[in-house]
């Protein structure tokens, strides 16, 4: 379907007419690494030393400095990690994102040659076999390679120098592609020179490979031989391209590769621009000089290659795909579980106008009979662009507006941004300024950049101190107008600078500890999102779960709350491409995830808009939005079939919210996402593994397929096996909400989580149900639902439908008990 030809205005200041945003070849780090030449590194075994939990190995190159390969493993993950032998200098750590160091095993040497040696450890069922020359590390499942790290030399490592200063009566040389970079009228000062690193490895036997969110792009990787790289580099960009690699909002290196009978990921730890090279081999058949042929079998290279920091990278070694979802999640932290609430329907726009706009618009869903739970302001909700405000005018008495909703059971989210409007006579900004929270340019002083209040100042959430601070002011005391039912949405937080390079913040402006923001720049949205985090914990006094959507993402952010996917527009093509790009963030431990319904550019027609809500409630994040420059698209302003529609798809979501919130409490304690793609359900079937467009809800339970998830992107009459509402016929199957027999079709197979939907106490207390419904047969193949009391209970069947529906059951979920049917 091809996008209408209408022109798409941005919404963002002077913001036509250029290249916003760079391609590799604009990158210099990155040309300098794949025009080579590099350099061959060979491993000195005899400086081989066996740790507690590990080994170390020095690297020694053709010329230059040597460097100091550090490495760790378990029967869960291999980690490898490169630093210079004696750096001038330390480089950049990521904090923040792994929940713990994972604990490696002793590890003992299996095999040792002139060339090589092998270790291994537990039951040796893996071994890592390091090859001195040319310097090679491989990742065996017993004699077979996983995985082989610079199999084809590609591991290159920047040492950190001092700039040299010219003799007395001679020129400094030319050198400016290494200290300094220049793009468009932005020239980025290096001030510790090129500091780039990278490596490739091969996947053995895969041609399959999935993950590095977030791109609007396929679900399968594709090959970049003859295009652009992956890149991932947090940007604000505004009505993505569809189908490119240029990096969006919030990016998770991380690689998992699937084939029919393994699965293993591979995670790239680094917070600066990374780019990522993939290139498939697939099987072929090979001559040999005697004309015999043998079979050469496929493999995927990766090739990561980032700015700066570290080389630290982790194969997690599976085999099953939920079992790299849950090594991964043991790495970097367990989806978040959310408020239930917040797994009901979203309504938002830039911007509901006023305090009558907010209650016309709550109204409107009760008289029309559609269920929500939540209501959004954005940003002219402030006074004047300044977070923490209110409007006096259009909003002069939210507290009275947030009671408005909570008496009927329903939340307000605000928008905050982590920009602050420079205004000496505004307390919070002079508090910040003086408190030393704003990152600084170059030269030390406050840097001053532009987004919606004009003239801004951004907070520096690497710091510690800063985060507290920011935390702070989410108190009930001191965010004037602030209940308990308010909750947060944090906006432009790549972070966004109108007219800034790329739209974003300058790489060499400086952080708290000295830190360029090149090393951190993927981080900052993460760290501002554990900010406001960790504010609405504290303001309940940690009783409480908190509720908080990033625009901006990184490794980890599943822990914190949920994401979107951006600034869509409204067609066919951008409602397709979201199921790949909410996939694609599942699959990378990003569970609660979703695009906005509709479109957030431009006004979709009725038929579009129907189907998208069709396509939302059957995503995590279920949230309408859209622009400023929009017509309203409330539910019930396009006609009564319309508002039957949506209203029919919305009570449906919320028929299945105890089968989302199990999902949920399944992606919070064993890291599987409550969308998968269908490989990881039929992992044998390799039919599936190029299916981006239909997915799993849950578990496949008894191999039914009874959650699978089939769509139609196109306009007009659809073949009734690819259109929604059989879908959700096959997903349902039910009509009223009030009967037991909804909970059981629901459920049975599968499991029932229960809590009391909003607090820590199933944490804390342990207070919570989780119940596990099964069917069995006797020998007649009669199904059979045991009864510990003969009792005579009401039932219909619907032979048409074969659906036995059972009504007035007088059976608790906190008790063990079972019907039988005879």
């Amino acid at each position: 379907m091809e996008m209408a030809e209408e022109t798409i205005v941005s919404l963002v200041p002077d913001d036509e007419g250029k290249q916003k945003f760079r391609k590799c070849d604009q990158i210099s780090f990155y040309r300098r690494q794949t025009l080579g030449p590099n350099l061959q590194y060979r491993a000195c075994l005899d400086t081989l030393v066996l740790t507690e939990r590990g080994a170390r190995v020095e690297l020694e190159p053709d010329c230059g400095v040597r460097l100091i390969l550090s490495l760790s493993a378990s029967d869960e993950t291999v980690r490898v990690q490169i630093d210079e032998l004696q750096p001038i200098r330390t480089r950049y750590s990521v904090p923040d994102v792994l929940t713990k160091e994972p604990v490696g095993e002793p590890l003992r040497v299996a095999k040792e040659t002139r060339d090589l040696v092998s270790l291994t450890w537990g039951e040796k069922q893996y071994q890592v076999r390091v090859w001195a020359c040319p310097f090679r590390l491989e990742v065996l499942c017993g004699e077979e390679a996983m995985v082989t790290f610079n199999s084809r030399d590609k591991l290159h490592f920047d040492t950190l120098q001092d700039r040299p200063s010219a003799e007395p009566g001679q020129r400094q040389q030319d050198d400016s592609s290494l200290w300094q970079e220049t793009w468009r009228e932005f020239v980025d000062i290096k001030a510790n020179g090129p500091s780039s690193v990278g490596a490739d490895l091969c996947l053995h036997g895969y041609n399959h490979v999935y993950g590095l969110p977030e791109h609007a792009d396929s679900l399968k990787l594709s090959d970049t031989r003859h295009g652009e790289p992956y890149r991932l580099y947090n940007l604000d960009v505004f009505a993505y391209d569809l189908h490119s690699r240029l990096g969006l909002y919030g990016s998770v290196p991380l690689v998992l590769a699937h084939k029919t009978n393994q699965s293993i990921g591979v995670f790239w730890l680094n917070t600066s621009e990374t780019l990522v090279d993939v290139q498939y081999n697939p099987q072929e058949t090979e001559s040999t000089l005697l004309f015999t042929r043998r079979r050469v079998p496929p493999q995927t290279d990766l090739r990561w290659l980032s700015e700066s920091g570290l080389i630290d990278c982790m194969v997690l070694l599976g085999p099953s795909p939920s079992q790299v979802m849950s090594q991964y999640a043991q790495l970097t932290g367990y989806q978040a579980l959310p408020p239930l609430f917040s797994l009901g329907y979203h309504q938002c726009r830039w911007n509901y106008e006023d305090e009558a706009d907010v209650k016309a618009v709550d109204a409107g869903f009760d008289h029309h009979n559609i269920p929500y739970d939540v209501i959004w302001l954005d940003i002219e909700h402030t006074d004047g662009k300044r977070y923490f405000t209110w409007d006096p005018v259009c909003f002069p008495d939210p507290v009275s507006l947030q009671r408005h909703l909570e008496d009927r059971k329903r939340k307000l989210v605000v928008i905050n941004d982590p920009h602050i409007k420079v205004d000496p006579d505004w307390s919070l900004y002079c508090e910040a300024r003086d408190g030393g929270h704003f990152v600084k340019d170059r030269e030390g002083q406050i840097y001053q950049g532009s987004c919606w209040p004009g003239d801004s100042n951004y907070l520096d959430f690497s710091s510690p101190a800063t985060r507290a601070w920011y935390s702070q002011r989410f108190a009930l005391e001191r965010y004037s107008g602030s209940t308990s039912s308010l909750f947060v949405w944090n906006d432009m937080n790549e972070p966004s600078v109108f007219g800034g390079p790329e739209q974003t913040m300058p790489k060499d402006a400086m952080h708290h500890g000295g830190w360029e923001h090149r090393e951190l720049h993927n981080l900052y949205g993460f760290h501002q999102h554990m900010a406001t985090v960790q504010g609405l914990i504290t303001r309940s006094g940690g009783l409480e779960r908190p509720f908080a959507l990033s625009r901006s993402f990184f490794a980890g952010s599943q822990r914190l709350g949920a994401v979107w996917t951006g600034d869509n527009v409204a067609s066919w093509d951008y409602l397709k491409i979201s199921i790949p790009m909410i996939l694609s963030l599942s699959l990378a431990g990003i569970s609660f995830c979703g695009a906005d319904v509709g479109g957030f550019v431009k006004d979709p027609d009725p038929e579009l808009l129907v189907r998208w809500y069709q396509a939302g409630a059957l995503t995590p994040f279920f949230r309408g939005h859209a622009a400023m420059n929009t017509k309203r698209r409330e539910p019930w302003l396009f006609g009564d079939q319309v508002t039957s529609a949506i209203r029919c798809v919305i009570q449906q979501r919320y028929l299945l919210l105890p089968y989302w919130y199990t999902l949920f409490h399944q992606a919070h304690t064993a890291g599987l996402p409550p969308l998968r793609p269908l490989w990881v359900e039929f992992p044998a079937d390799q039919d599936t593994f190029t299916v981006d467009h239909q997915y799993m809800i849950g578990r496949d339970w008894m191999h039914r397929k009874r959650h699978l998830i089939i769509m139609s992107y196109r306009p007009g009459p659809v073949e009734p096996q690819h259109c929604f509402q059989k879908c959700w016929d096959d997903l349902l199957k039910m009509q009223k909400k009030k009967r037991n027999a909804i909970m059981c079709k629901s459920f049975i197979p599968g499991e029932l989580y229960l809590d009391d939907g909003h607090s820590f106490r199933y944490r804390d207390r342990r207070e919570f149900i989780l119940r596990r419904f099964s069917l069995r047969s006797d020998q007649n193949s009669c199904v059979v639902l045991t009864g510990y009391q003969d009792v005579p209970v009401k039932f219909l069947f619907d032979e048409a439908r074969h659906m036995l529906t059972l009504e007035d059951l007088n059976v608790g979920l906190g008790k063990d008990w079972d019907i039988k049917i005879l």
